[in-house]
């Protein structure tokens, strides 16, 4: 039975920035960004259009893992501010229009957090059971470890009881044991807790590894059923908050990917990971097929589910669903030397620099992202185009400090630069060159563009809320989809060459519509179409957004 629902879907018009407060604005001079900092910047986020502001994960921490090694779920770690610094920051992001989510990383705790303290410390501890455990190493040791650069195994021995526990992370991030119901009932409050602090949802970390069972249940004696794990807390957040959000980190292949929906009774947004491999292949081959056919694979979800769409997020930039030989084109596009990839899979890259700074070619890949079928996530410094820093090593090479000014430390912290949490890049892309003091002074900037995209996009809900069609354009190079929703109807055009076309394309059904408007040009903003077939030039890298209307200005009845 579906989870009820008294709210509006807001996600499903929504944009969504994902920050570290780590490195977003430090108002002490510790270095360190903080939640003062961040709700300072409140209102910036609120003037670029942002919907929702999505926080990486603010808990105590001994931060081995950037934050995702957590001490203690219902606090704020003493770096960043403290509870009331973060109430705060919520009530004006509310005050503003935003939603807040937040990181539940319930997969693993780190092996400092209380729980695996004293499970380690005695087999009769009452915490013992809150963990994996195995009295001899498992025959397979290398199995699905998330970090095999880090890790040769996914089972650690404890010198404290001789025996082993489970890690598919770092083995300083033991794996909680979702067989044990105390564990299922202490995420649920975890969750009830943050709902009650005022937060309108999660985004859940490592979805399949949280419900994953096998090492659990050796014996074959477990009764749960994993994705009882994900229903149980859709209903118990949707009695708590109707208009509540889950939002997964699931990087599966969509024939998997789907079951994580459900039946509308499981997760209400799930990141398309396929989709987003598949814009890097095609954009390393100038050509469109890829995307048109990971859009083809996506299979039918629930009417009130919804995929999140994204350029990148703040880990690596994954790869592992295409093959070797796809892999390999994306590498020497984007990725040729061997320290800008990551694991043998990914790209520890920003967008930016993998295009060489080319604006038309970035423009065109952020129309993508706000047109494609979804919700769009922006992940912090995507609207000012910030690059990565490949002198930090792993993941965190795209962590960097929000690039605020041309001043010290990017305007990011009054601290020495020795002291910052992350070094400031320099360079092309670094903030003498990219940041937002700049460009929001000028009309042609990045930054600019995206607050108009951004607002575009949310005054366009058919390609948040419609069906899409794919349209037939005659040429590789250029994806044409449509996207219907109560009677209107939005044409996307994308051209991915660096050369110009000449293109004739059937719009499908236009019931009365004899003309389009060009929703983002207004230099040229109407076109005739000759039946439902316009025909136009696409100069290299184009993207236009079309709404179907009739010759009075009206969309029909």
């Amino acid at each position: 039975m579906s989870a009820p629902r008294t709210s509006d879907l807001w996600w499903k018009n929504g944009v969504i920035y994902c920050l570290d407060v780590e490195t977003f604005l430090d108002t002490d001079g510790d270095g360190t960004g903080d939640l003062p900092g961040l709700t300072d910047r409140v209102d910036y986020l609120a003037g670029i259009g942002v919907t929702c502001i999505w926080l990486m994960p603010f808990y105590p921490s001994p931060n081995r893992d950037d934050g995702y090694d957590i001490t203690d779920y219902y606090s704020v770690d003493a770096s960043l501010g403290s509870l009331g610094d973060l109430v705060a920051f919520i009530r004006t992001a509310k005050d503003r229009g935003m939603r807040v989510i937040v990181d539940l990383v319930v997969n693993h705790t780190s092996d400092q957090h209380p729980w695996f303290r004293s499970a380690r410390r005695s087999k009769a501890s009452p915490y013992r059971d809150w963990y994996v455990w195995a009295e001899e190493e498992p025959e397979q040791p290398h199995a699905e470890n998330v970090f095999p650069d880090a890790e040769d195994s996914i089972w650690t021995e404890d010198d404290k009881t001789g025996e082993w526990y489970l890690h598919h992370f770092y083995s300083h991030q033991p794996d909680l044991n979702i067989g044990n119901p105390a564990v299922r009932e202490e995420i649920a409050k975890i969750a009830g807790f943050w709902l009650q602090v005022g937060v309108d949802g999660f985004r859940v970390d490592a979805v399949p590894f949280l419900i994953e069972t096998e090492a659990t249940d050796a014996d074959g004696e477990l009764s749960l059923d994993p994705h009882e794990l994900i229903r149980d807390l859709r209903a118990f957040m949707a009695r708590r908050r109707g208009d509540s959000v889950l939002l997964g980190e699931v990087n599966l292949p969509p024939d998997q990917l789907v079951e994580f929906f459900g039946d509308d009774d499981e997760l209400e947004l799930l990141f398309d990971f396929p989709l987003m491999q598949a814009m890097y292949l095609a954009l390393a081959r100038c050509d469109a097929g890829p995307i048109r056919g990971a859009l083809d694979a996506r299979p039918e979800i629930p009417e009130d589910a919804q995929w999140a769409i994204f350029v990148r997020n703040h880990d690596e930039l994954t790869l592992d669903q295409l093959s070797e030989d796809e892999r390999q084109e994306v590498f020497d596009a984007f990725g040729p030397e061997e320290h800008m990839q990551l694991f043998g899979r990914g790209l520890r890259r920003r967008l930016p620099p993998m295009l060489d700074g080319d604006q038309d070619r970035i423009r065109m890949v952020y129309s993508l992202l706000f047109s494609l079928p979804g919700t769009p996530v922006l992940f912090y410094g995507e609207e000012i185009g910030m690059g990565e820093n490949l002198d930090i090593d792993g993941r965190l090479s795209v962590r960097t400090p929000m690039q605020w000014t041309d001043g010290k430390n990017a305007g990011f912290s009054p601290a020495r630069p020795s002291r910052l949490a992350r070094p400031v890049p320099d360079g092309q892309f670094g903030p003498l060159a990219v940041n937002v003091a700049d460009q929001r002074r000028r009309a042609d900037s990045l930054l600019t563009w995206m607050e108009r995209m951004i607002r575009r996009r949310r005054e366009t809900p058919e390609l948040g809320w419609g069906t899409t069609m794919l349209l037939d354009t005659g040429d590789d190079a250029v994806l044409a989809h449509r996207c219907d929703w109560e009677r209107s109807a939005v044409v996307a055009i994308h051209n991915l060459s660096p050369t110009p076309r000449l293109l004739r394309i059937d719009l499908g059904p236009m019931e009365g519509c004899d003309q389009v408007v060009d929703l983002l040009d207004a230099a040229q903003p109407v076109h005739e179409v000759d039946g439902s077939t316009i025909e136009l030039t696409l100069a290299g890298y184009a993207h236009h957004w079309f709404r179907l209307q009739d010759s009075e200005g009206s969309t029909p009845p």
